[in-house]
């Protein structure tokens, strides 16, 4: 496990993944996407034990992009591998949170659309920085971010390669929760308890469901829900036992 590029650290069913090259600002190279892919194949196994999984960056960015630097030695193909760890990122079973504080460019927003939801704090700045370099998105930019925001937003954003910050970023729908300099840590902490909170079998079968059916018409994706009933969560019956003696 390549730690120095991607730290993992659990808590109580939270699992809190790192990017650990703040000297570049956690720029995604080869050995930090060797290093999300051993971790990511370890949680996809690891439903009953972890409930969450947040995702953020070491030092002053969550992160640049891609590595630069690589790109001159790269063949001019599409990097599969490095797109189908994002992919795996976002077919994880449990919730995944995107924690963004300062820049989140390019491939750095790739790999925060991959996760169910971005916070962020008011330093945060996005950007998709393709065009300036004169590459081409593989990681899931031009199919991920308009159906977030909408395609108009996107193409602003793709066509351009202008800053939105934080504030505009919430406005548009890109960001989910937004907080103010040193509240940061406490808003993650509380909304990743509220995930935790809820079934972990329920959230899992919801986020696969809703993957399985994106796209569909909603006679299909209704009739999809109900042929793929999964059941109730194997705790469902405390639960309500629970509730009920709150009750009297």
């Amino acid at each position: 496990m390549k730690a120095q590029t991607v730290s993992r650290q659990d808590a109580d069913g939270l699992c809190t993944l790192t990017l650990n090259r703040p000297g570049k600002l956690n720029a995604l190279g080869s050995d930090v996407f060797d290093a999300l892919n051993e971790h990511i194949a370890a949680l996809e196994s690891a439903e009953h034990t972890i409930g969450c999984v947040v995702l953020r960056g070491a030092g002053r960015a969550f992160c640049a992009g891609a590595d630069l630097g690589e790109l001159g030695e790269a063949a001019d193909s599409p990097p599969t591998h490095k797109a189908l760890v994002i992919d795996r990122l976002a077919g994880l079973p449990m919730p995944v949170v995107a924690a963004v504080h300062g820049i989140c460019f390019t491939g750095g927003l790739e790999l925060a659309l991959a996760c169910d939801f971005i916070v962020a704090d008011v330093t945060a700045r996005f950007a998709d920085t393709h065009g300036k370099w004169g590459l081409v998105s593989t990681w899931g930019m031009s199919q991920r971010l308009p159906r977030r925001v909408g395609v108009s937003a996107a193409k602003r954003m793709m066509l351009t390669g202008s800053e939105v910050s934080a504030a505009d970023a919430k406005d548009m729908g890109l960001v989910d929760l937004l907080v103010q300099r040193g509240e940061f840590d406490a808003m993650l902490k509380n909304f990743t308890a509220e995930l935790l909170a809820n079934s972990w079998f329920t959230n899992a079968v919801t986020k696969r469901r809703m993957l399985d059916t994106e796209g569909l018409p909603l006679e299909r994706a209704l009739a999809r829900e109900r042929e793929h009933y999964a059941g109730r969560a194997p705790d469902y019956r405390d639960r309500i036992a629970s509730f009920r003696r709150t009750r009297t």
